[in-house]
């Protein structure tokens, strides 16, 4: 083994690579005014931008997963961040929404190819508990300060340069990881041959295709909508068509039987909690620093730091923890930091809340968040043999964007259902009917109306409406945040209940690895 291929320079090119496919997450997101100042983008378009990746991203986990166990992880992961850097690259190009949309969809392809493959990678070179343990912990704070981080990149490159900045930027950082991994990551004989499970591909990659499309399209349409439970009820077909197809395959891309180990599904059930809770928070606590404090992109994402800081303590100090205290234990107490969070934030923030509160509110959180999503993803992976690591790192993957899916959805709508509700209450009477019409789209466009009123010198009815705005909105965040606190609860109750506290243990007191997690070993066959 050559100097570059060491242990730590392996950890370090996984761990960049798996940041810059978690950067994107929130980095785009801060260019979204800017495209619609620019590309004439509407609301429906802009919503597109954001969900064609995560659409694409969360289709085609399982089946990158299974095809990297299959196939080899390095190549599927020089590969990913080829397909990413090279369509992230383009996209900086587009003139059009519809350009930058498929963009955007070829990026979530190849972030589907590359993050599995960062974590499966990770786990077969990092063999025993404590040293897998702390390797994912790192792996959890470098995906948790990369989504915490991305407002701030994004804030810096708009303040300097065009929308198109964020996209070319992530091309070159993906050649960069390119040429660490391709140096540093060790290419060891290829795997034995395994008949190739289609059947599975195609149901996995449908199930999650249309359960994430109806997830997003819900708030739009209802949830009761015709079209809503139409595509809930299809997912579940393809579901169980799934794991039946599974059952009967001779060589499965997921033996499902391994969701009767709760070290495997109750971990996976805390990981869609917290990532629930993580993208809930973000799309109330962008907007309130946004909206209701005027801060500016960049000042915004500054003001997130806490939460970046306290993840990346939480995920390093949690997986040690639970070596020494139990899965159980820490993970239960993580969702419950987390619902402890939503409920203080729920009863105290208003428009001039003290930053120095909301500072240590969002320690509160991030440390809950860490404490959570590392130690179960390390039960996820400690639960699967080294020959399914590729397909075991994609399922705790589809959990962390099926979470963060849902959370956004489901908070969103919450939030502006109650915000409109308010709105028609509180607003002046006299308002025009276009303007009240424009109020009610969201906070932002209720600002903007106040505004045009102050600078025709309406500043009674600009100051009517600005404060019915900032009510409406904090009555929606309130009750946003119990609804979050309260799915928080719940998760913490199932891990204690469900969630084992430590592998199974052999009589002298060993820890059982999974069968072939030694043949997953850097010089596996398989990576």
């Amino acid at each position: 083994m050559n100097r570059l291929q060491s242990k730590p320079m392996m950890l370090v090119a996984l761990l960049l690579a798996s940041f810059l496919i978690n950067l994107d997450t929130t980095l785009v997101n801060v260019a979204l005014p800017a495209l619609t100042r620019e590309l004439g983008a509407s609301t429906s378009q802009l919503q597109w931008v954001v969900d064609a990746y995560n659409l694409v991203f969360a289709a085609l986990l399982l089946s990158s997963g299974s095809l990297s166990d299959r196939f080899g992880r390095k190549g599927m992961l020089l590969g990913g961040l080829l397909v990413f850097g090279a369509a992230s690259f383009a996209g900086g190009y587009a003139s059009s929404c519809g350009e930058l949309v498929a963009a955007r969809a070829i990026m979530g392809l190849g972030a589907a190819m590359t993050f599995p493959a960062t974590l499966s990678l990770l786990t077969g070179v990092f063999v025993s508990r404590k040293e897998r343990a702390l390797s994912i912990g790192l792996w959890g704070a470098t995906a948790g300060m990369a989504i915490a981080l991305g407002p701030i990149v994004g804030g810096f490159l708009l303040e300097h340069f065009s929308w198109s900045s964020i996209f070319y930027a992530l091309g070159p950082a993906s050649l960069a990881v390119i040429a660490l991994v391709a140096l540093s990551v060790r290419r060891s004989a290829p795997p034995v041959a395994h008949r190739l499970d289609l059947p599975g591909l195609v149901l996995s990659g449908g199930f999650m295709a249309l359960l994430v499309y109806t997830i997003i399209e819900a708030p739009d349409r209802g949830w009761a909508s015709a079209g809503s439970l139409l595509g809930f009820v299809g997912a579940v077909v393809l579901l169980i068509a799934f794991i039946l197809g599974e059952r009967r395959a001779g060589t499965p891309m997921l033996d499902v039987r391994l969701f009767a180990n709760m070290r495997f599904s109750a971990a996976s059930a805390a990981v869609t909690v917290g990532f629930f809770t993580l993208f809930g928070f973000i799309f109330l606590m962008t907007q309130y620093f946004q909206f209701v404090r005027t801060y500016s992109p960049l000042s915004t994402g500054v003001h997130l730091l806490p939460v970046a800081l306290s993840v990346a303590i939480g995920s390093t100090a949690g997986t040690r923890l639970s070596v020494k205290f139990g899965t159980k234990a820490i993970v239960t107490a993580g969702l419950a930091l987390q619902a402890i969070f939503y409920f203080w934030v729920a009863g105290t923030i208003t428009p001039t809340f003290t930053y120095s509160i909301i500072a240590v509110q969002m320690v509160v959180y991030g440390l809950g968040m860490g404490l959570t999503s590392a130690p179960a993803t390390e039960s996820i992976m400690g639960a699967v043999s080294g020959d399914q690591a590729g397909v075991g790192s994609a399922v705790n993957d589809s959990t962390r964007l099926l979470g963060g899916t849902l959370g956004v959805a489901v908070i969103g709508s919450v939030y502006a259902s109650l915000y409109s509700t308010r709105l028609t209450a509180t607003l002046p009477a006299a308002l025009p009917s276009a303007l009240t019409n424009l109020v009610h789209q969201s906070v932002g466009a209720a600002f903007g109306v106040s505004h045009q009123l102050a600078g025709y010198g309406q500043g009674a009815a600009a100051d009517a409406v600005r404060r019915a705005a900032i009510g409406a909105f904090d009555h929606g965040l309130s009750v946003g945040c119990l609804v979050a606190g309260a799915v928080a609860v719940a998760g913490a109750l199932l891990a204690a209940v469900f969630l084992p506290a430590q592998p199974p243990q052999e009589p002298d007191g060993v820890s059982i690895e999974p069968p072939a997690a030694v043949i997953a070993s850097g010089d596996s066959r398989n990576d």
